[in-house]
């Protein structure tokens, strides 16, 4: 089959009125097994996370529209996090299957202190899982690899400023759906316009009430 007749098949099974998608966890039971946490998936598990069948899945990845590995010495596929979520985003199909209450910050500053405080805060709090970057580089990195919900952001960085960061984030189709909280205390309000021009979600002057921050994280992701 070729890619087009391929990917019309995944467009019909995950079109509009197919039903929700049940998530995974309440079908194999909430103690087996945690997908926000598992980061390489059988082509069953996949199957069932794009709510597709398992042959779909294997065609998908024998054709390079899916990107993974095989295991050594066997024939069994295996799918990393980060390959299936660009499958599932660049065929629009819904990411229920790989959804949890936990809520992905990645925080941006070169500030350790502020690095600190916010680490502190959110490993403390069950909602949240939280990576650090002090430069724009390493901020692109995280972006790919912990797929963050949302990227608190200082305006200043030592080789970028937040408006490069907000735009490359914005120009991935992958991180369309990313929130991006700006945090800065040496900034005007032109600077800020430019910001949400860029595609910032919200500013924040510093200094900063740490507990209004969570809330508004909190309110910027499930809006």
């Amino acid at each position: 089959m070729d890619n087009a007749a391929t990917m019309d098949g995944i467009a019909r099974s995950v079109a509009p009125g197919a039903g929700p998608m049940p998530s995974h966890r309440s079908a194999v039971g909430a103690g087996e097994w945690n997908v926000r946490r598992k980061e390489v998936f059988t082509t069953g598990e996949a199957a069932e996370i794009c709510r597709l069948s398992q042959q779909t899945i294997i065609r998908c990845f024998d054709n390079e529209q899916l990107g993974g590995f095989r295991v050594p010495g066997s024939k069994f596929r295996r799918i990393p996090r980060d390959e299936l979520i660009r499958f599932m985003k660049r065929n629009s199909i819904p990411m229920d299957g790989l959804s949890s209450d936990k809520i992905r910050v990645l925080v941006v500053d070169d500030d350790p202190e502020i690095i600190e405080l916010f680490v502190d805060v959110l490993r403390r709090d069950p909602r949240f899982e939280v990576a650090t970057a002090t430069t724009g580089y390493d901020a692109g990195v995280q972006t790919q690899s912990f797929n963050p919900d949302i990227v608190i952001l200082d305006y200043m960085l030592p080789d970028v400023n937040g408006n490069v960061v907000c735009r490359t984030i914005r120009e991935h189709p992958d991180l369309a759906g990313t929130r991006i909280l700006i945090i800065s205390g040496l900034i005007n309000q032109p600077q800020i316009d430019e910001l949400f021009a860029a595609g910032a979600d919200d500013f924040i002057k510093k200094p900063f009430n740490i507990a209004k921050v969570v809330d508004r994280i909190v309110e910027l992701v499930e809006a």
